[in-house]
């Protein structure tokens, strides 16, 4: 933190004309000042929420952030949480990002002017994904640049992920009175509170935040819907291709958690939580860690299974934005080139309801198979996480389904993404929504943008700020109604739609979830 203080870096960067210094202002901290981008945009970047969870407070809930004297000068990014990094030839590559276990930090985004007396900004809040492993508040992808510049104030908050923010053990149980193991939800919390504290300083609105999350954020978003612990936080909800109300990702019992992290000790040789603790940060975060998901049924932050709190109706009762990608999908069927394989592929995986499944997802052509096997891929996971989610609000919501191919360049190519096939992918969305397009091309063209995508790309931006703003999405879009289910189909030409395959997704759900590593991997989309 000391690094922004230093007197002698503030003199060399004045020497070498900085960006002009964002106007400064007074948190419960004390002062900062920030920088002004192109464009007129404000921004704060690197703003400490809570205190480094780093020696003693590894695996403790976030703590406030010491006061400071003098101003703080929140003027480039903060290390993102230790995690794996991108190679530069992977589809989301936006440079190399310094790591740190010292990484609760948020970024914030105002407009160029400030807000007009007595009328303050919307304000966003954003959640990354990555499979609660990876992610950051300073990705490209997720810059507020260019909300800021329509109208509202986005911030995106930094937790953390894989073993240093998603592990229980009976001994860190002990320590917080009950509890272990959801970390990285207790700093999205801990963010949000300081968002409600601070954010009337930079023009924003605390009694008109929502909150914003895709893949594991979104789960996120749900999950701080659920919890007792974040009422209050937020007054609206966006959920891109992610939720716990299905099979990916579960929840896991305290105790299970619990006697999971002692199998992790003792692989690391560690007869208790302080040998843990004396170990390196990155040895840590490489380790392998198994279990059935990362997120922990603690009786505090998530008192219960979020299924059964939004079945009772007892999350946080505020309007939702819902979505997902045409072609997003975590359950591969294998390789479908032909009618014969698709039906041999739904018969081992849905036994019990293998018939009614093809019934519902007919294929009379090897074309129409391949299809059926992606609408297939997608319904059993990401689509019915979104669907009980929609069907499980009392709030009103809107759901959409995202379909726009990306026109790549001619010839790109990526290690871990194959333009001919991967279609209307987890994550193609986000460029769109949050006007950040241009990112994609920040070292080499990956993408030859028309016409058609800027003009969709403004029209989402204008549906959540819309949203944001306490109306409807869009005058055309109809709310979501269990009984006659659509969707605002996103495309070239933007249209409502009948769900796709909504009556078979109750034929779709697994019998139990699988064990699923929590290993650091490879980044992903």
């Amino acid at each position: 933190m000391m690094r922004r203080f230093a007197l002698g870096l503030s003199i060399i960067a004045a020497a070498t004309a900085a960006p002009a210094a964002a106007q400064a202002v007074n948190v419960a901290q004390g002062t900062l000042d920030g920088t002004t981008l192109d464009g007129g945009v404000r921004a704060w970047l690197g703003v400490p929420f809570a205190a480094p969870p780093v020696r003693a407070l590894r695996w403790r809930a976030p703590q406030p952030v010491k006061p400071w004297s003098g101003v703080y000068h929140a003027d480039r990014f903060a290390p993102m949480c230790l995690q794996p990094l991108r190679n530069r030839t992977m589809n989301h590559y936006f440079g190399n990002e310094a790591t740190s276990e010292d990484c609760l930090y948020l970024n914030i985004w105002a407009p160029p002017s400030p807000a007009p007396e007595g009328k303050p900004y919307p304000v966003l809040v954003w959640i990354y994904g990555g499979g609660f492993n990876i992610g950051s508040a300073s990705m490209a992808n997720y810059s507020g640049a260019a909300m800021a510049a329509k109208g509202v104030i986005q911030v995106n908050i930094a937790y953390r992920v894989g073993n240093l923010g998603f592990f229980a053990h009976p001994d860190l149980s002990r320590e917080a009175g009950g509890a272990s193991g959801n970390y990285g939800l207790m700093d999205q919390i801990a963010g949000l509170r300081w968002v409600q504290a601070n954010i009337a300083a930079f023009g924003g609105d605390p009694h008109n935040v929502t909150l914003m999350g895709q893949s594991a954020g979104s789960m996120s978003v749900a999950l701080l819907q659920a919890s007792p612990e974040a009422r209050g936080l937020f007054h609206r909800v966006v959920g891109m291709s992610g939720s716990p109300l299905g099979d990916l990702l579960g929840p896991e019992p305290l105790a299970e958690a619990e006697a999971d992290g002692v199998r992790f000790a003792s692989a690391l040789g560690a007869n208790s939580v302080e040998a843990l603790r004396d170990m390196s940060g990155d040895r840590i975060a490489a380790a392998p860690f198994a279990r059935r998901g990362p997120i922990t049924i603690d009786g505090k932050i998530l008192p219960e299974a979020p299924s059964a709190i939004f079945a009772a109706g007892k999350q946080a009762k505020v309007p939702a934005m819902l979505g997902f990608t045409r072609d997003e999908s975590f359950r591969p069927l294998g390789p479908i080139r032909t009618v014969a394989a698709f039906g041999e592929a739904v018969r081992a995986n849905f036994p019990a309801h293998a018939e009614a499944i093809l019934k519902a997802y007919p294929a009379a052509t090897d074309a129409e198979a391949e299809r059926a096997a992606r609408d297939l891929q997608r319904d059993a996971t990401v689509g019915s996480q979104m669907a009980g989610w929609a069907k499980s609000q009392t709030a009103p919501s809107w759901v959409w389904l995202f379909s726009r191919r990306h026109p790549y360049a001619e010839g790109v190519q990526f290690s871990d993404h194959d333009p001919a096939t991967v279609g209307a992918y987890h994550t193609g969305d986000v460029p769109y929504w949050l006007g950040t397009q241009d990112a994609l091309n920040m070292f080499r063209t990956t993408r030859n943008w028309t016409k058609a995508d800027r003009a969709l790309m403004a029209r989402m931006q204008s549906m959540i700020i819309s949203f944001a703003q306490g109306g409807a999405p869009d005058a055309t879009w109809p709310a979501f109604d269990a009984k006659h289910p659509r969707v605002m189909e996103l495309d070239e030409i933007s249209r409502v739609i009948n769900w796709p395959h909504y009556g078979a997704l109750g034929l779709l759900s697994s019998a139990s979830a699988p064990v699923r590593s929590n290993e650091p991997r490879k980044p992903r989309d």
